[in-house]
């Protein structure tokens, strides 16, 4: 049988047109059009803000962080329930993750523990810098409301992680477009790639610009390389640029694909019991990155469901682990509920991707049905 993996690329069949031409017009260097024209075609899909595409979510979030000036000693807030990418750049900076855990429903960030955590740093002198914000596996926040008014209320900016959430929206609005800054990731597993990539999204044109200065080197105008700031070699090259032009076109047909995989997999599995599933809000519409359950029957069944998955050539995934949990983040302090632990020790994400047939997705479906059944 053949391999179905978790989250495979899936190219759109435009994006070898828009490479041809960078070869033929000799646009191989970082910069050129394609760079600029995905950058416009960002804007224009999300409704306004300015894009700057780069090479890694990761990079975005470095420099989003060095925006709004994060420096040594500083502490700035972050979802515990995501992947390590979100919060290295934290470390990069030498300032001090806060890690919050996840509210019951769609395992996003707490805004009752988001609260507490504001108040306690605030109490003791330690005002934080910034709020790293993570739409896990493309599900906005069921807290998001609230969070959005804490943001205000204590005058904390909000860098939005939608890494895994192109495409999905909250009250009609793109995630990535409600943060003082939103960042994208297009790695090789998420919902549009541009083999790997990301980009930094913001209103604010200046902080764009400066964007720009310091993921380019931070080379100043000159006719010579003359530097007065440290930079970063962060850009997206021309040819990554063609591949995300043809995978924007197809972003929303890829949302409806992956909705409707995971309503086949709901729909199959609703009768099971003490099975847990990210629940989005009536004002939210999810991407369905990927597609996730929490069958509450501990590590031992969840490894033993991957195990049974991949003895049919089938990938899948445990939940991420919780980053308050992660031996390089031991000693940073946590506010805590125990939810993400307890989904990462049950958790299993399922084959999610676009090219996933009706026949493939019931072999998954049976194997799950069968084990949880015995």
């Amino acid at each position: 049988m053949s391999r179905i993996y978790l989250s495979p690329p899936h190219m759109g069949g435009q994006e070898i047109g828009y490479i041809q031409n960078a070869f033929d017009s000799n646009w191989i260097a970082p910069v050129g059009p394609n760079l600029s024209n995905f950058e416009n075609e960002l804007q224009d899909y999300f409704e306004g803000n300015l894009a700057l595409a780069l090479s890694s979510g990761t990079a975005a979030i470095h420099i989003a962080l060095e925006l709004l000036g994060v420096k040594e000693d500083d502490e700035v807030i972050c979802s515990s329930f995501t992947f390590a990418g979100s919060c290295f750049p934290i470390i990069y900076q030498k300032a001090k993750p806060i890690f919050i855990d996840s509210e019951q429903k769609s395992w996003n960030m707490s805004a009752e523990l988001l609260e507490a955590a504001i108040k306690d740093r605030v109490a003791n002198g330690k005002k934080p810098k910034a709020i790293i914000l993570v739409h896990l596996y493309g599900v906005p926040p069921r807290d998001f409301d609230e969070i959005l008014k804490l943001s205000h209320e204590f005058e904390i900016p909000i860098i939005e992680d939608a890494a895994e959430a192109a495409g999905s929206s909250f009250k009609g609005k793109k995630l990535g477009s409600f943060g003082h800054l939103g960042i994208l990731s297009f790695n090789g597993n998420k919902i549009i790639t541009t083999s790997g990539g990301g980009a930094l999204l913001s209103k604010d044109q200046s902080l764009i610009e400066r964007a720009r200065y310091l993921s380019t080197q931070a080379k100043s105008d000159r006719l010579y390389y003359h530097h007065t700031d440290i930079g970063y070699n962060y850009r997206m090259s021309n040819i990554c640029a063609g591949i995300g032009r043809g995978q924007l076109e197809v972003l929303d047909n890829r949302v409806t694909k992956k909705r409707k995989i995971f309503d086949r997999y709901f729909n199959a599995f609703k009768s099971i019991n003490k099975l847990e599933y990210q629940i989005q809000s009536e004002m939210s519409v999810s991407n369905r990155w990927l597609s996730v359950f929490n069958f509450n029957r501990g590590p031992e069944f969840r490894d033993e469901l991957i195990q049974k998955l991949e003895s049919s050539n089938i990938e899948s995934r445990p939940l991420w682990k919780p980053m308050h949990m992660q031996p390089v983040f031991l000693k940073y302090p946590g506010y805590l509920n125990g939810v993400s632990e307890n989904l990462f020790n049950s958790g299993i994400c399922l084959p999610s991707g676009t090219t996933l047939t009706k026949e493939d997705q019931k072999r998954i479906i049976e194997i799950v049905l069968n084990l949880t059944s015995s």
